[in-house]
């Protein structure tokens, strides 16, 4: 009996989660894990790479592409010693002394620090007062330490070279700068934020026309008497880092009253906006919480030319309110213009974005417009957009042209500046696997990817395993061209922009072909291409890109050795669950299997390898990379269900971009059930083939090895009211690199099926 054929291409559907898999569209997909739909193929998820690679060697790119700072420099005889700046000392964190790691695995005072197997007679570091000694090592060579604390924003200074601004990052404690081969500190402030207080950056002008002055908050202040520990905000301009302290009223030609900290900065209709403010009143020594006001200072720039960096005439009077003066170098100075507007609402402002010339404001729980009058008087008037839908996250928002899409607590929602609408009716549960503990919707961090029209989102899980809620965990991904979802394993606690200063090629890369899936002559490999960045929790800097099909080594192996019979691999706040995998590089010491193993977790900072032993003592350097297991779940097929009846499936032709060893596995389950047909085929001896999808060309059809795209069948014998299928990889394809490393692209599927003359059962 012939069977009767149906094409499924394009895929644009995505993942739909909203109604039962058996509802939703031929192409969509009740699953969608470390797989996304992109111009009509399925494919697989987004890679990452170093920032920065070279020809060098990988201990040398690992650490150009981590936040550090320089602390010292070896004398003649390679001796070191001193005290790191900052106030965190802990277990995770390094140093390097040329390409070697010295890295602290253990509390002490001090304790010794391991080598990398390159011995001297001195390596030790204090982790209750961050005192190091280096005694030994290579002589007159630079000390660099490396905090490992969570990246907690990257931005970029606006220095007015056309594709070439400098970026910056920041970790709870420093500010570095990326010199176009590595990130190092750039002698700035020393912040004592915590890992959810994310920074905020604005540029805008300086005291001339031609300045750029990059303003930049952590919104890190104690409401009430101020603490040790608060922090104000910060001003970069001419090379260096000045508190910026905007005073709104003065005494006696003294400040009386200033910004003690705001939660946005922003520049809008020629004036510099502070949104969500602790204000600081010298007379009571006192910090005052305005979480629903936005200050503005006059029209132009925030402090004049001929006022020196200073804390208390740093902002002279482009803020004092009314018709104050004050007198600074015998000239008395009035401010016009200048003061301040409270939303009628007790929510507080969590983050802001344009659309065009407007300025959004999103609330905790609504939308406003914070809309220019052009009454000098008072220049801004709040509007209401929408009473129920606001966010809670800094990061979230993203820009378009015609709209803001943004994270709320029970949506994702886009604003069009009229009107504010759900963007996620096909997963509209997707949300709420956002986890609330631990600040987890503060952690939330958007970005658009103009190269293949994405949007990214990092979140934590709420079904993360319970040893690894703190930190990001997952990437939903949006094609906003195509309305489909997908979701992604991943690290990432803060996305940004970088230009690229040097192009790709051969010799500026440590990838292998099968890893590198983009053309020579593709944008991402060209000087000055817009790249996607992020940065995670250790502090390691990495380059988001879809032409890449593994994930960099991105999480320090800060230890490995056995407890009991157990292979413990300490891997600080690592973000994995039970059953992922990992790739570990640079180990120092003999491990069996493929460098790919499967782990279980014990606690937030470590895992238990399993299948594996080890020859040898560990002694630092290694690092383990994510090893993403494509993971997908088609719709409940049944072309005939407007017949009432049941579904025969006999075979699926699977149109797949060539690869040199790829392959997935194609399970399949009938009837709306979770029973695996190769798991009962197996049970009860039924051969009915391997369900082996290779993506490779087959060995007896010469041409495949010239094509691009191949059509390669995968046999069924199963019947039932639905049939759907599983495309994944096993543990044993996990585990093998020729084959996990892989790029999948799936075109299109041909699905060979008849009905039978059964009743829907």
């Amino acid at each position: 009996m012939p069977y009767d054929r149906f094409l499924i291409s394009p895929i644009q559907s995505g993942l739909i989660t909203d109604v039962r898999p058996w509802q939703i569209p031929e192409d969509a997909y009740a699953k969608l894990n470390n797989a996304y739909v992109h111009k009509g193929v399925l494919r697989k998820r987004f890679g990452s790479k170093l920032m920065g690679e070279s020809s060098a060697t990988s201990v040398e790119d690992q650490l150009r592409s981590r936040l550090r700072v320089l602390v010292d420099i070896t004398n003649g005889s390679g001796n070191a010693s001193g005290t790191v700046p900052g106030t965190v000392f802990e277990v995770g964190q390094i140093f390097s002394i040329d390409d070697n790691i010295y890295t602290v695995a253990v509390t002490g005072t001090p304790g010794n620090l391991l080598d990398q197997g390159f011995p001297i007679p001195t390596a030790t570091y204090n982790t209750s007062t961050g005192a190091y000694n280096f005694v030994g090592a290579a002589p007159n060579a630079n000390v660099y330490f490396y905090p490992s604390q969570p990246v907690m924003g990257i931005t970029h200074f606006e220095d007015n070279k056309v594709a070439s601004n400098p970026a910056f990052a920041f970790d709870t404690q420093f500010v570095y700068r990326y010199n176009g081969s590595s990130w190092n500190e750039d002698s700035g402030p020393v912040w004592q934020g915590s890992n959810s207080d994310f920074f905020w950056a604005s540029n805008w002008t300086g005291r001339t026309l031609d300045e750029t002055a990059l303003f930049v908050s952590n919104f890190n202040a104690t409401v009430g008497t101020p603490a040790a520990t608060d922090d104000p905000l910060y001003v970069y301009r001419n090379s260096a880092w000045v508190e910026f302290r905007p005073v709104f009223e003065v005494a006696a030609n003294l400040p009386s009253k200033y910004v003690a900290t705001a939660k946005l900065v922003i520049p809008f209709k020629d004036r510099l906006l502070l949104l969500n403010t602790i204000e600081y009143d010298v007379s009571t020594n006192t910090n005052v919480e305005h979480v629903n006001r936005c200050r503005f200072c006059h029209n132009g720039v925030p402090f004049p030319a001929d006022v020196p960096d200073n804390v208390a005439a740093a902002v002279s009077n482009a803020w004092l309110e009314g018709s104050q003066t004050w007198t600074i170098g015998g000239t008395t100075r009035r401010s016009d213009g200048a003061g301040f507007i409270d939303a009628p609402t007790e929510e507080e402002i969590e983050s802001a974005e344009f659309i065009k010339d407007r300025l959004i404001v999103y609330f905790e729980r609504s939308t406003w417009e914070l809309a220019y009058t052009g009454n000098q008087v008072q220049p801004f008037v709040w509007q209401k957009i929408n009473t129920e839908l606001g966010s809670k996250s800094l990061k979230s928002p993203v820009p378009f042209d015609k709209a803001v899409f943004a994270v709320g607590r029970n949506e994702l929602h886009g604003c069009s500046g009229a009107n504010v609408s759900k963007i996620d009716e096909k997963i509209s549960d997707q949300v709420f696997e956002i986890r609330n503990s631990n600040d987890g919707l503060k952690r939330v961090a958007g970005i658009r990817d103009y190269y293949t029209e994405l949007v990214y989102w990092a979140f934590p899980s709420v079904n993360a395993d319970t040893n690894s809620q703190i930190f990001n965990d997952k990437v939903l991904v949006y094609n906003y061209i195509d309305d489909a979802w997908a979701t992604a394993d991943d690290t990432i606690t803060a996305f940004g922009y970088f230009e690229e200063p040097n192009a790709v090629s051969w010799e500026s890369t440590e990838l292998y072909w099968s890893e590198s899936n983009f053309k020579w002559d593709s944008g991402t490999t060209q000087t000055k291409f817009r790249q996607i960045i992020a940065g995670n929790q250790q502090g390691f800097m990495f380059v988001c890109d879809p032409d890449i099909s593994t994930n960099e080594a991105v999480m320090q192996i800060t230890n490995l050795a056995y407890v009991g019979t157990d292979l413990h691999c300490t891997i600080i706040n690592h973000t994995l669950n039970d059953g992922d995998f990992i790739r570990i590089i640079d180990e120092g010491v003999t491990l069996t299997g493929s460098g790919i193993y499967k782990i279980a977790v014990v606690d937030s900072d470590t895992v238990n390898i399993l299948d594996c032993t080890m020859t040898g003592t560990y002694d630092g350097g290694a690092r383990a990379a994510r090893v993403s297991r494509i993971d997908i779940l088609s719709k409940q097929w049944n072309f005939y269900i407007d017949k009432g009846k049941n579904f025969f499936l006999a075979k699926i032709d699977f149109a797949v971009e060539k690869t040199s060893n790829g392959e997935v596995t194609i399970d399949y389950y009938p009837s709306a059930t979770e029973i695996s047909m190769i798991d009962s085929a197996q049970a009860t001896g039924m051969i009915l083939g391997d369900n082996i999808l290779e993506t490779s060309p087959y060995d007896l059809y010469p041409l495949e090895q010239s094509q691009k795209r191949l059509w390669h069948p995968v046999y069924f014998q199963t019947e039932g009211e639905c049939v759907q299928i599983r495309i994944y990889l096993s543990d044993d394809q996990m585990l093998d690199p020729d084959i996990s490393a892989e790029d999948f692209k799936l075109e299109g599927l041909v699905v060979f099926a008849r009905q039978t003359s059964e009743r829907l059962q």
